[in-house]
């Protein structure tokens, strides 16, 4: 049976939030498709979709919501036939879909590090006694403030752009952005450095962009299966699992990155009280097929390891 691709006249539409790093992902997606079926970009429509998370900018947002605000407006209208496929950062991703949505492809993930930015010092080490840090993670906060508990943190939401004019306006002296971020937005020369793992462990499936679904669309499954990154996916599977077995959601400062070496795969992961005052860490290695298994495993060792107060903030 013949694919029915798209067309100019009969576009697939493609929903995205309207940052400019959201779209850079979108046309990322497009640019990829287009590629891969040589078909013209106007083919794929971009169809910008204003999303509460966005909206909302003068509250951290485990006091909206968390992470489906992100989302929640893109897969209404995807199961309402509007838009015919979602282009998200994996990392605002809840670990579960709406029913009749799938999230099974990923582009080729990009640097996972978080990049330290600020024009008043090299790294989190030069920092003062007091200074203020601006950053809306929870997992950026709990770790800096593990790390360094002398420092303030001020929350910090907004898109990159508004993130960079707060540094400018002198409401902190640095904040966090993720390398993969800038890449895509050509502004890798923000960073003041990028902090290798060992020193903070990113969000779990920092860098990905997953492309979701209705799971019932096999023609989109079968024009998505052409631009699906498979290492990606393999990685992907191992720490969303992990998150899952924590409950992990934008208000638990958790964190995890899985490395494939050769058939292997190898998980870090770290859990941390919001106030920095307390990080349990595991890590494991299995086969690249058990990596799901073993990343609910990893999770759940974590949660048993933890005092029985430890995770009293996720429910309060």
């Amino acid at each position: 049976m013949t694919l029915n691709l798209p067309t100019p006249t009969a576009p697939l539409r493609i929903g995205t939030r309207g940052s400019p790093l959201a779209l850079a992902q979108a046309h990322e997606t497009r640019a990829r498709l287009s590629s891969a079926f040589d078909l013209p970009e106007d083919a794929f429509e971009i169809v910008v979709i204003k999303v509460t998370g966005d909206a909302i900018q003068d509250r951290p947002l485990k006091d909206i919501g968390g992470k489906g605000l992100f989302t929640r407006e893109i897969e209404e209208d995807m199961l309402a036939g509007k838009i015919d496929i979602a282009v998200h950062s994996m990392k605002d991703m809840p670990v579960e879909q709406p029913g009749g949505l799938l999230l099974d492809t990923y582009l080729p993930r990009e640097d996972v590090r978080d990049a330290f930015v600020s024009s008043h010092a090299k790294g989190i080490a030069e920092l003062g006694s007091g200074d203020l840090v601006g950053t809306s993670s929870l997992r950026r906060r709990a770790q800096l403030l593990h790390r360094r508990p002398d420092l303030n943190v001020v929350e910090f939401r907004g898109n990159v752009q508004t993130r960079l004019r707060k540094l400018e306006e002198g409401v902190a002296k640095c904040t966090f952005l993720a390398m993969a971020g800038l890449n895509r937005l050509g502004m890798s020369e923000v960073a003041a450095g990028a902090i290798e793992p060992d020193d903070m462990l990113p969000a779990v499936a920092q860098g990905a962009i997953g492309i979701e679904r209705r799971a019932d669309d096999t023609r989109v499954a079968e024009l998505l299966e052409a631009i699906h990154d498979t290492p990606t996916g393999q990685r992907l599977a191992c720490e969303r699992a992990f998150l899952a077995a924590l409950d992990g959601s934008c208000e638990t400062p958790i964190a995890g990155l899985s490395v494939l070496e050769g058939g292997s795969i190898k998980l870090r992961g770290e859990v941390l009280r919001p106030d920095g005052s307390d990080a349990l860490a595991e890590a494991e290695t299995a086969a690249i097929e058990d990596g799901a298994t073993m990343g609910r495993e990893v999770g759940l060792r974590l949660k048993a390891r933890a005092p029985e107060d430890f995770f009293d903030w996720m429910t309060s």
